[in-house]
């Protein structure tokens, strides 16, 4: 399927409401005109038919996207998003399953611009799974004042959504979050003029002596123990495993097959042995 600039559209760049005047002059397709050109693009990957397909639907698209405007996100870029939808709908529609394709194409449509929402809407992610992905749309759109939700609210978004009341709560902590900069210049609230930003607060510990001496620390005692380690292991095992994962340039099974005169296989199976037993004395 071709992208945006594949398609030729030839929209104004640049206004909104020039892109907007100009995708309402491209005209609607009766239901004959849309099933014949599905066809050609179906059967004849006819560029011209899905260019046709798209540009008469774009104002649907434009109308979708002004329901997400409550996100604080550029019309234009939301837009851009459901066209892309859109694309992805026209190339999979089929004319044969008796549905016209706005029908289809929301479904596309809003799951593009849902995607380009939750990618930039907050720095941090608000929503991975898909679960959460529902709640989080649902729970902008059921909140019909401002301020939090009381408990019978609560309750009642989880009874029909499915979900446990804390994880309403939980989503609705996430929404009314501000991310906030680690260097910022937010203030305490008092006359002391001390900044409450993370860097304010977090240490850098990567100076620290205490802590560089810590971990010296842990490192030289890791090295005696697995030296130790090793000691406990038959030459052929201790060399193998030495120069499998130890050297600067590793050996190959084949290599060590050779030298020993073994197989590559009866290589690996000394390795894996070894290591095994390197494994247990290192977490006792």
């Amino acid at each position: 399927m071709p992208n945006a600039l594949e398609l030729s559209l030839s929209l104004p760049i640049g206004s909104l409401d020039a892109y907007q005047q100009a995708v309402s002059r491209f005209p609607l397709l009766s239901e004959s005109e849309e099933r014949a050109l599905a066809e050609r693009l179906r059967r004849d990957n006819d560029l011209e038919a899905a260019r046709q397909l798209v540009m008469s639907h774009l104002r649907f698209v434009v109308r979708v996207a002004r329901g997400y405007r409550g996100y604080g996100l550029a019309d234009a870029d939301l837009i851009q998003e459901g066209s892309v939808g859109l694309m992805k709908a026209v190339k999979r529609f089929d004319p044969d399953v008796g549905v016209r394709l706005v029908s289809f194409a929301v479904h596309w449509i809003r799951a593009e611009i849902h995607e380009f929402v939750l990618r930039n809407w907050r720095i941090v992610k608000v929503a991975t799974t898909k679960a959460q992905r529902k709640l989080f749309f649902n729970l902008r759109s059921r909140k019909k004042r401002l301020g939090w939700l009381n408990h019978k609210e609560v309750e009642g978004v989880a009874s029909d959504l499915g979900v446990k009341p804390e994880t309403v709560l939980e989503m609705e902590k996430r929404l009314y979050a501000h991310d906030a900069a680690f260097d910022g210049h937010a203030s305490s609230g008092d006359d002391s003029g001390e900044s409450t930003a993370p860097a304010a607060y977090l240490g850098d510990l990567s100076l620290d002596p205490a802590s560089r001496h810590e971990e010296a620390d842990w490192t030289v005692r890791s090295q005696e123990r697995l030296r130790a380690a090793l000691e406990t292991l038959d030459a052929r095992s201790r060399d193998i495993l030495g120069r499998r994962w130890l050297g600067e340039e590793k050996a190959t099974l084949g290599e060590l097959a050779a030298e020993y005169g073994v197989s590559a296989e009866r290589i690996r199976q000394i390795e894996k042995k070894a290591l095994g037993s390197l494994r247990g004395l290192l977490e006792n």
